[in-house]
């Protein structure tokens, strides 16, 4: 998989209006679900931001992920393993050494939504934390089985939610960089925020020396479910271009996202859903190699902003006087 020798017009206009975007990287193809088509890596010349082309529109993007992504209720050793490695002593201790990207190790009060939450792992984790802990899932069984752990969740689309009092926290875990309008999402968290409310972000990075490494099997490219591919500095400009205030930003490489990539360079085939990527002994054989012999290199990548994800804190900005 190499990048193209030219840079070639793309077909789409910029997610931010900014013109035609230019082909960087050709072709891709959805290496964990198998979802079909080829894809492309593309760059706005304007504000430098990374976009997948083509941008599938907002049905397209729902059947994909009613096909190929959402919850459905299964029960296998993958999915029982997780749920008892998100809740055992031993996962605190690993995201001690690995880094929180879910952010379940804050403590604190007041209401939290977790946009896209999914059956709730992490709702009962912020419960656990002090929150009132709240979820928007527009997939249905998914919000079912968050409900039946005792949560309010909304299944309405983030755009169509009645906010009936005012949130401290919103949490957009891995969420952002599906949406097919980013500034429009976060405009519409800043005004569900409580006038001293905070986002949460965490999402991959796409200056990741990782993905020079893996080129278009690098996992976080994840096409076509991942619509934008910010750096720290795009994010953070769209951040204070929404009304919010950055005050936490780090960078951290989950042992689990270059386990995939690894996983998924050898063994990921076009058309087809990379099977070993749900084998839960697979899956954490590479993770603990992953740790143990990657260490120094992933911290020093961290320390430079090239490490694989980008974990943000803002605070809603003051209204001005």
């Amino acid at each position: 998989m190499n990048k193209t020798n030219a840079r070639m017009t793309g077909s789409i206009d910029c997610v931010f209006g900014h013109g035609k975007t230019e082909i960087i990287l050709s072709p891709l193809y959805d290496n964990r679900f198998g979802a079909p088509g080829n894809f492309s890596i593309a760059r706005c010349p304007t504000c430098d931001v990374l976009q997948t082309v083509p941008r599938p529109d907002a049905p397209t993007l729902n059947a994909l992920y009613e096909h190929f992504y959402n919850f459905s209720g299964e029960e296998t050793t993958y999915t029982a393993f997780r749920e008892w490695l998100v809740d055992s002593a031993l996962y605190k201790l690993w995201l001690a050494m690995d880094g929180d990207i879910t952010f379940s190790g804050i403590k604190g009060t007041g209401r939290i939504l977790d946009v896209g939450c999914n059956q709730g792992r992490g709702l009962a984790q912020f419960r656990k934390n002090g929150f009132d802990a709240e979820g928007q899932e527009p997939n249905p069984v998914a919000a079912r089985a968050a409900r039946a752990r005792g949560f309010k969740v909304s299944g309405d689309d983030l755009e169509n939610l009645n906010v009936e009092k005012p949130y401290q926290t919103i949490v957009l875990s891995n969420v952002l960089e599906h949406s097919l309008a980013p500034r429009d999402m976060l405009e519409k968290i800043n005004q569900m925020l409580a006038p001293d409310g905070e986002v949460w972000i965490s999402l991959p990075n796409a200056d990741s020396a990782l993905q020079n490494v893996f080129g278009g099997d690098w996992i976080n490219w994840h096409v076509p479910f991942h619509i934008t591919h910010f750096t720290g500095p795009h994010l953070r400009r769209l951040l204070a271009e929404t009304g919010f205030d950055v005050f936490s930003f780090r960078n951290e490489t989950p042992a689990l996202w270059v386990a995939h990539s690894i996983i998924a360079k050898l063994y990921s085939r076009p058309g087809e859903p990379t099977r070993r990527l749900r084998r839960a002994w697979f899956v954490g054989a590479w993770m603990v190699l992953v740790r143990t012999f990657l260490f120094p290199t992933l911290w020093g990548l961290n320390r430079n902003w090239r490490g694989d994800c980008l974990v943000v804190r803002a605070r809603k900005m003051a209204e001005p006087q």
